[in-house]
């Protein structure tokens, strides 16, 4: 998707970042309403993650709302490749505690 739009591609990361955190909070038996649910599952993410990378989540959801609702082409490819990047790293993150708590 990289090739094809770095908007595009900034969303899916965001969303593997935020479906990732969302198997955590599953896998922890709870469940995110639909009410402000990207809001919810962040402040859940708090506990297991450091602020820095809650900071770095946050300023992805408020870029991603105004690429996806605001104006369009605002994402550079810079910016596209660090989002890839660190949904690679939470994905591989909340795989680590969601299998290594399973006995």
């Amino acid at each position: 998707m990289l090739n094809e739009s770095n908007d595009w591609a900034y969303n899916i990361a965001y969303n593997a970042i935020l479906q990732s955190m969302r198997a955590l909070m599953y896998a922890q038996g709870y469940r995110v309403s639909s009410k402000n649910s990207h809001i919810a599952t962040l402040k859940f993410a708090e506990i297991y993650f450091t602020q820095d990378e809650i900071i770095f989540f946050d300023r992805m959801l408020r870029k991603r709302h105004q690429a996806v609702y605001d104006v369009a082409g605002t994402i550079s490819q810079k910016e596209a490749e660090k989002a890839i990047t660190r949904a690679d790293k939470t994905i591989k993150k909340v795989e680590e505690m969601i299998f290594r708590e399973k006995p």
